[in-house]
């Protein structure tokens, strides 16, 4: 799928899904929020700040609440998809059409809005190290023009980079990822800045 200027072309180009997108944006429109895209995908904003993300794979459609953690969750519906990274963000997944009710999904999205009214949020912790794994260390000893860009930025990016590296399984797959790294460092990007 390519990058989509609007909501209107995200669900256009959907491979599947595109009926249960269109009944979750529905919902969504109902509300407050303001409707905008960021990261590729339709975002759902109050006053700037981010409430509900909304996108499509393969296997389910889902809905990503950035401060989920915090709402009460009355049907056990929300799930930690990146369990050990994510500390606020949640999503519902629909896996089936009949899954979706808008009245309890508007219950959901309703609270959402409420608690980002109130300003509790959950704050990712930015003082966590960053552990960077050898095979990337050792491409920043060799390039030192990278690994000045890796110094100067934040801690946040130099982890997506780490983590990126490390959470590959193989050995071959984790060199690759360093050698990429080290090709965006290089041109003083950050991993995911197409996406910002």
């Amino acid at each position: 799928m390519s990058k989509p200027k609007s909501v209107d072309d995200y669900i256009a180009s959907a491979d599947h899904w595109g009926d249960e997108l269109a009944s979750l944006r529905a919902v969504l429109l109902k509300t407050e929020l303001e409707e905008t895209i960021k990261w590729g995908a339709p975002c759902y904003t109050l006053e700037g700040k981010n409430v509900v993300g909304l996108a499509a794979f393969k296997a389910y459609v889902g809905l990503w609440f950035h401060q989920g953690a915090l709402l009460s969750d009355p049907k056990g519906v929300l799930i930690n998809a990146q369990e050990g990274k994510t500390k606020a963000l949640r999503q519902w997944r629909f896996t089936k059409p009949s899954e979706i009710k808008p009245r309890i999904i508007a219950s959901y999205v309703n609270e959402a809005i409420e608690l980002q009214r109130s300003g509790r949020d959950l704050k990712p912790d930015r003082a966590k190290p960053v552990s960077i794994p050898d095979e990337l260390a050792e491409a920043l000893r060799v390039d030192k023009k990278a690994n000045a860009s890796f110094d100067k930025l934040a801690k946040g990016k130099q982890r997506e980079f780490a983590d990126h590296v490390s959470e590959a399984k193989k050995q071959e797959t984790r060199l690759k990822r360093a050698a990429k790294a080290i090709g965006l460092l290089r041109e003083g990007k950050g991993l995911n800045d197409k996406y910002r």
